[in-house]
């Protein structure tokens, strides 16, 4: 069970992110509801809002993965860098949220559901929120642990390499182990939601403006021939 939670569950969604963007990119092209001419300017802002608090919250919780020690919270000018930088994300990202979900489910979805997953990214989105803010703040831990660093951290860096550590997480506190789950739910169905575009829809117009239009056209036609 330990290891089909903590090392098969992290890898497959994984794959369904890489391959559910695949999906979604051959469906809609990333289209769906991030379109900005079919947003209202509350929603433009959100989606902005959104994006750049998430990236600066994965930013942060990635330097903060790599740097910290088992057993020791980082400290210094970093720490108070990341921690105001979080802060700052983590305001972002909620507002963001609330403009771009509370609308659809006060007054009914106006804009059409990408899969049944989409309906659960809202509360799946806060379930992440106040987790985070427990473990940020758990007074359980003591001055020489960090139980952040040994269980969340040093699991996910295992991931990373070719001996994964799942007993970090098998004994890990309770909340540790939802905080993991539902950061993994988050990552699975990213691509089956409407936030799949908030990010790859950007990337992929880019792409698009940077190849020659003529060459776009000879892609399709061979696709289709």
């Amino acid at each position: 069970m330990t290891s089909l939670l903590w090392i098969a569950l992290p890898y497959s969604a994984f794959v369904s992110f890489v391959l559910g963007h695949v999906w979604r990119y051959r469906r809609d092209g990333f289209r769906n509801y991030t379109r900005y001419p079919e947003m209202d300017r509350s929603q433009r802002f959100g989606s902005t809002a959104f994006r750049s608090g998430v990236c600066l919250i994965v930013l942060i919780r990635l330097i903060k993965v790599f740097t910290a020690e088992p057993h020791a919270r980082p400290s210094g000018a970093l720490h108070v860098v990341t921690t105001i930088v979080q802060i700052g994300g983590v305001a972002a990202a909620s507002v963001g949220a609330v403009l771009l979900f509370v609308p659809d489910l006060i007054a009914g979805p106006s804009h059409p559901v990408i899969t049944p997953l989409d309906r659960i990214t809202f509360p799946a989105l806060s379930a992440a929120l106040l987790s985070g803010v427990i473990i940020e703040y758990d007074p359980t831990t003591v001055a020489r642990e960090y139980r952040t660093g040994e269980t969340l951290f040093a699991w996910f860096r295992s991931l990373c390499t070719i001996d994964p550590h799942p007993e970090a997480m098998q004994y890990a506190p309770l909340i540790y182990q939802a905080r993991g789950l539902i950061l993994l739910l988050i990552l699975g169905i990213w691509p089956f939601t409407r936030l799949a575009g908030i990010f790859a829809g950007p990337v992929v117009r880019l792409v698009l403006r940077a190849v020659p239009r003529g060459s776009r056209e000879l892609d399709g036609a061979a696709t289709r021939a």
